[in-house]
């Protein structure tokens, strides 16, 4: 492209733009800042803005200008740090960087905080693109979102990795699946299961492959790893088609140093404290984005409605919360400043969650966001305005980290340790939680789901059998990683493809039909997802059975109609004649066990009729045979 004089003062971004933006209340900033297609004075081109406060002179470069840092310059707004400049004649689809100008003189070559394209790693170039145009066909799933509440829906969620979830036998771009090619495979195999929603790690763009996308680079860019930005909207609207929703992991937390991200922007402490006592991770090698300040909290709450309202996301896990709310976290004496009140909460990033929260709520169409937080910090998922974050949902960590304990453990040591599967239900209701079997627990030495199970292979898929139907029958919404559902026996592996010839394998076959089976389960009774967070919706049957290691346990829906008995023998040892207390009388039907799964008719299964003998502190009871790692599910 020739050479031409680029046009100053454009008006796109008017002082109304600016005072939201530095009030931190612009939440469509991106469509003003990045790169836009725009007329202007009758030409046709590209409109380029960026946030650069500290710069001394910012320019645009690219193939367009040699990559020139004096032949775009870009004029800054007053009283808003931010650079703008059309460049006439310029397309979707081109290179570009920001060229910033330091006091001192040095020029950073940085990529685009809101571009919506980057270049294929390892280029780290951004690329102009329109997010316009896209035909979507799932307003009927919009509609039927905003109308049901989270809460009280089900939600088994399949935690993904596209990138190593299958790889296609072709060398370009590391045999990647586009986002079409995983779209219809992905969405057909999560459908047939009858998982309910997605959760996908990395898309927004990341440098590193083995950051598994936690290190971003490009917050409002879907990674060119699996193609465009309408491409991923085809992922989004075809699993929506399929009644699927999808989850995306979302970082705020931190961002990596890589020179051409965020990191020093221009030239100064831009997006992060500038006191590495709380603008650094000394564990991470990461930077902490400045919650101070309102240009910093803008880019992340406008980024979050982005994924929402432009690719229709129907929730946002928010990764390290707890790395956000304490001061101290990951840090020894000395290496932090405490708050203004000599405390270690972070009052900046509490503010930030509860208007990130509150902000979602209004305009979100019940789109969920919910918090990986590990700690003990209260009212994690209750309201702002009782004195809550206002989460959504928070994984349970100790729910898992007990419940992975107890699993691990040779069944004679069970007994033992009974109190780690009885303890979660002392406080389930004290937050809105989901149940975690993540990403997190399959990687750095720590095994596959299926090797942290004792015993030989066949004993380790009767452990794993009752022990996801114990996760599906207690409270609170589902998550499992890629590769659970079959017995993958690896250790996750971002580079590689799962095993998925495990699945065909008469255990794996086994283990994924006894997951798909507890997943319409939980689908198809109410009571398992609908009072998740109150009392009434769990009681006891038996608690204390130890020395056997079995539970018995009731959950009931809404209507207290149609409700569920769990009876779960977490040992090798089978019982003939076991015997349930139950609150009723009438008929309890088998609706699944650990050798038939689901029963497909109340004419297969068999049903056993309560008698009035008093059993485990109940009125009636009845007897059945109890098998080895038995998993026994009636319905009443």
């Amino acid at each position: 492209m020739a050479e031409e004089k680029v046009e100053m003062g454009t008006g796109f971004i008017t002082e109304v733009d600016r005072y939201l933006y530095n009030n931190g209340k612009h939440y469509e900033i991106y469509e003003k800042l990045g790169a836009h297609p725009k007329t202007y004075n009758g030409r046709e081109g590209m409109y380029f803005a960026v946030w650069a406060p500290h710069a001394s002179q910012v320019s645009v470069v690219g193939d367009f200008n040699g990559w020139n840092s004096d032949k775009t310059p870009m004029t800054c707004l007053a009283d808003s740090g931010i650079w703008e400049v059309f460049v006439p004649d310029l397309g979707i689809g081109a290179l570009y960087k920001y060229a910033i100008t330091q006091e001192s003189g040095k020029i950073l070559f940085k990529a685009d905080p809101y571009a919506f394209e980057a270049e294929y790693r390892p280029q780290t170039a951004s690329v102009t693109s329109d997010l316009s145009g896209y035909e979507w066909n799932d307003s009927s799933w919009l509609d039927q979102r905003r109308k049901q509440d989270p809460m009280e829906g089900p939600m088994s969620i399949y935690e993904v990795h596209l990138g190593s979830w299958k790889k296609k036998n072709r060398e370009e771009k590391d045999g990647f699946y586009t986002y079409i090619e995983a779209a219809h495979e992905l969405g057909d195999y999560v459908s047939s299961m009858g998982y309910t929603h997605i959760e996908l790690l990395g898309i927004a763009e990341h440098p590193y492959d083995g950051s598994w996308g936690y290190q971003v680079t490009g917050y409002f860019a879907p990674t060119s790893r699996y193609g465009t930005p309408k491409e991923f909207m085809y992922f989004v609207d075809y699993m929506h088609q399929k009644g699927i929703g999808v989850i995306l992991d979302w970082v705020p937390a931190h961002f990596p140093k890589d020179a051409h991200g965020l990191s020093d922007f221009d030239g100064g402490a831009c997006y992060e404290y500038a006191d590495p006592r709380k603008g650094e991770h000394p564990d991470w090698g990461t930077k902490v984005f400045d919650y101070s300040k309102y240009e910093v909290d803008n880019f992340l709450i406008a980024n979050a409605l982005y994924w929402v309202e432009k690719f229709h996301i129907d929730g946002l896990r928010v990764d390290a919360v707890a790395s956000m709310l304490y001061l101290d976290y990951g840090r020894d004496r000395g290496e932090w400043i405490p708050n203004k009140d000599g405390g270690n909460e972070n009052l900046e990033a509490i503010a930030f969650f509860k208007h990130l929260n509150t902000v979602m709520k209004e305009r979100g169409g019940n789109a969920v966001v919910i918090a990986e937080e590990s700690t003990a910090w209260p009212k994690v998922t209750h309201s702002p305005d009782d004195g809550g974050l206002g989460f959504s949902f928070k994984w349970n960590m100790g729910w898992m980290h007990d419940f992975l304990e107890y699993m691990k453990l040779d069944p004679y040591f069970r007994k033992y340790n009974h109190h780690k599967i009885t303890f979660g239900l002392t406080y389930f209701t004290s937050e809105k939680y989901i149940l975690v079997l993540s990403h997190d627990e399959v990687v750095h030495l720590k095994g596959s789901m299926i090797e942290k199970m004792p015993g030989l292979p066949e004993d380790k898929f009767a452990n794993l059998k009752v022990g996801y139907s114990l996760m599906f029958g207690h409270p609170g919404k589902k998550l499992l990683f890629m590769g659970q559902d079959f017995g993958q026996y690896h250790e996750w592996d971002e580079k590689t493809a799962l095993d998925w010839y495990l699945a065909s394998e008469p255990l794996g076959q086994d283990l994924k039909n006894f997951v798909r089976d507890l997943l319409h389960l939980y689908r198809e009774y109410p009571a398992l997802y609908e009072r998740d967070y109150d009392w009434d919706g769990f009681s006891w049957i038996n608690a204390n059975d130890s020395d056997r290691s079995i539970f018995s346990f009731i959950r009931r829906g809404s209507n207290h109609k149609n409700g569920l008995l769990f009876v779960l023998n977490f040992t090798p040892v089978k019982r003939e004649d076991y015997r349930v207390g139950v609150p009723q009388k009438g008929k309890y039907t088998l609706v699944l066990d650990e050798s038939h799964g689901l029963y497909s008719s109340d004419k297969k299964a068999p049903s056993f009729a309560a008698e009035s003998l008093e059993w485990d502190k109940q009125a009636y009871s009845f007897e059945f045979p109890l098998p080895a790692y038995g998993v026994r599910v009636f319905r009443f």
